[in-house]
């Protein structure tokens, strides 16, 4: 981060740290194409172990990630059902329609970010040449920085099992949810057939996710993995950051979750400003007034960066403390009193 910035964009701006470095530098490194990477090997045992799965697949990204569990599951001329504000369908450029020729389905979210039951049944096609054949139901944990319940995604797998729909999880932030739970990421992972989980967000490595199943479905999935161009080579020295981010960076996801109740409740009683009650380290905020349009530009110049895509929204994470989080309080706090 540069010296004197406080950036809130989001938790994938995070630095390696010091110690996360020394084991990159000293990572044991193989050809990952070949299988032969013995860090990356580990790292596939050690994130499929956790999240109580037969296999896993390193790859460079959540997108990619994301599309080639898609693109394992679903064929051409096949449907998935996902959330409007998902990051499947929304965020990463219509990718399975695109490259997979797989149709998306989108359903409204509910206010806690759940898709309701009654609508996940209702845009279940019947087996009709008409219709695109409906094969997987994708949720989203954290949405948004919301934790969606276990007992919904009891429900929501279910649901989609009895009607023959495989179960697909798009897990960035799946250890925010866990530790928000305070339970192992294991028990979220055990409703779906297969989870994809980020670890250069909050966990704060550098580059890379996971897709973890069944020792079938990641043998098929290495095969999309290596068409869309994720083959890497010596990964391992990648593998290593995040080897090292789960040996240190889990527990400490509940600083974030405080910080960004830090944030909040700082927010909360500036002119013009609505705060949507955080549930992990994301905090929304929406702004009113006349002033509103020159926030970002007053933050930005107060050395604040923060993200107004759709709503102004604020990250905490490994790089953001306690003064940091103060210092963007102040600065909107400036421009937005009368």
């Amino acid at each position: 981060m540069n010296a004197g910035v406080v950036d809130l964009r989001s938790d994938t701006i995070t630095r390696p740290t010091p110690a996360m470095r020394e084991a990159m530098a000293r990572a044991e490194v193989g050809d990952d194409v070949f299988g032969d990477d013995p860090t990356v090997n580990a790292l596939q045992e050690r994130i499929a172990a956790l999240l109580g799965k037969e296999a896993a697949l390193f790859v460079p990204t959540g997108t990619q990630s994301n599309l080639v569990g898609m693109m394992t599951h679903c064929g051409r001329g096949d449907e998935y059902i996902v959330g409007q504000m998902a990051h499947t369908y929304r965020w990463e450029g219509g990718g399975a329609a695109v490259l997979g020729s797989v149709q998306p389905q989108p359903l409204e979210h509910q206010p806690d970010g759940t898709l309701a039951l009654a609508d996940i049944e209702a845009a279940i096609k019947p087996d009709d040449a008409h219709f695109a054949r409906s094969r997987l139901l994708c949720l989203e944990n954290t949405l948004g920085g919301k934790v969606l319940p276990q007992s919904y995604l009891a429900d929501a797998t279910g649901l989609a099992r009895r009607r023959g729909l495989a179960t697909h999880l798009d897990g960035a932030r799946l250890f925010n949810a866990a530790v928000k739970q305070g339970i192992a990421a294991r028990e979220i992972a055990a409703h779906f057939d297969s989870v994809s989980v980020c670890f250069s967000k909050g966990l704060g490595a550098p580059v890379g996710s996971a897709l973890v199943g069944s020792k079938a479905f990641i043998h098929g999935a290495h095969r999309w993995r290596k068409m869309l161009g994720g083959g890497m080579r010596q990964s391992g020295v990648l593998a290593a950051a995040v080897l090292h981010a789960l040996d240190h960076h889990v527990e400490r996801l509940a600083d974030d979750h405080a910080l960004a109740q830090r944030l909040a409740a700082g927010l909360a009683d500036v002119p013009g400003v609505t705060v949507e009650p955080p549930q992990t380290n994301i905090v929304f905020v929406d702004v009113q007034g006349p002033k509103a349009a020159g926030l970002l530009d007053h933050l930005k110049a107060r050395g604040v960066l923060a993200t107004g895509l759709y709503r102004l929204r604020f990250v905490t994470h490994l790089d953001v403390d306690a003064a940091g989080v103060d210092r963007a309080i102040a600065a909107v706090r400036e421009h937005m009193s009368p």
